[in-house]
């Protein structure tokens, strides 16, 4: 099958106290068992990330140093999402490339800086939400506010933060690019941390601070790859209702009408389980052949046999 696989936080970072680039790298190495154990199926694997902590550190990072001297300048948000598909995708090509030769499986790993095109006129940019970098008291931020067109908010007491939209994926501009190495069964990163966002404006491409759910950008790349699966890996093993209740309940299938309704009871956390759960939805509904699985990265092999997981159908 031609699969695209989303892979969520615990794939990158195991421990949420070490964010280190090495301990990314350990983690990555474990991540590319999972990964490898699918190509040796026969599977055709495209891998699409989050990038929220190692985002969140390259902004904080750049802050710092421009607090302590304004000579260190500030990179706007478009190119921090940039970095970040650098050095994650080298974590995760290494990683995979790696396995792949102890298995003496000779496949091509790359990936892609990606750019995803959204529409300007979301509605996510009329109420930006998303918090990003670093704490600053009131003083600092109204600066940021008048000398870098930032819009911060209140955090919990803690201070001010930068927040930005959150807007959905329309397209991707490296699709053709993407289409072809796949096509050529070379293994792909791309859309790192959703992608760098980017609006069309007079036929040209230009990038806007916003967070892509990675989710949803997966369901977009899977879209137009013609994938047969989006597999969604998390660090459960099955999507649940009631969650860390005593009458929780592990879901084996489900399909649109029971997806709605859960929706509707708010069984599904925003920012977490909602997103994969709505992505899915939304690839399933656009073909009923197509296959949607939420899964924990160690069992995405049984995942894909129906051993293990969540699978979303029509």
């Amino acid at each position: 099958m031609k699969i695209v696989l989303a892979l969520g936080g615990n794939a990158l970072q195991s421990n949420p106290k070490d964010k280190s680039a090495q301990a990314q790298l350990n983690t990555c190495k474990d991540t590319a068992v999972s990964i490898v154990d699918l190509i040796e199926e026969g599977h055709r694997v495209s891998i699409v990330h989050g990038n929220g902590p190692q985002v969140g550190q390259i902004v904080a990072s750049i802050e710092a140093a421009h607090k302590s001297s304004e000579a260190n300048l500030l990179m706007p948000f478009d190119v921090c999402g940039s970095f970040s598909q650098g050095y994650i995708g080298y974590h995760l090509q290494n990683a995979i490339s790696e396995e792949l030769a102890k298995r003496n499986i000779k496949k091509n790993v790359g990936t892609v800086v990606t750019q995803v095109v959204v529409d300007k006129n979301d509605a996510g940019f009329q109420n930006p939400t998303k918090p990003i970098g670093s704490f600053y008291n009131e003083e600092e931020a109204k600066k940021l506010e008048e000398e870098n067109g930032y819009v911060m908010k209140e955090d919990a007491g803690r201070g001010y933060r930068r927040v930005v939209a959150s807007p959905k994926p329309v397209d991707v501009i490296e699709k053709d690019i993407i289409k072809s190495l796949v096509e050529n069964e070379n293994i792909i990163i791309a859309c790192g941390g959703g992608g760098i966002p980017v609006i069309r404006e007079d036929g040209m491409v230009k990038g806007v601070p916003a967070v892509i759910d990675k989710d949803f950008a997966a369901e977009k790349l899977a879209e137009i790859l013609d994938a047969d699966a989006l597999v969604i890996l998390t660090a459960v093993d099955r999507v649940c209702v009631n969650f860390n209740k005593p009458d929780q309940k592990e879901l084996a299938e489900i399909n649109i009408e029971e997806v709605d309704k859960y929706i509707e009871e708010g069984q599904f956390a925003p920012g977490s389980m909602l997103p994969k759960v709505e992505a899915c939805k939304k690839f399933v509904l656009n073909d009923a052949s197509k296959i949607a699985i939420i899964a924990s990265l160690a069992k995405a092999k049984e995942a894909l046999r129906g051993e293990s997981g969540t699978r979303i159908v029509r």
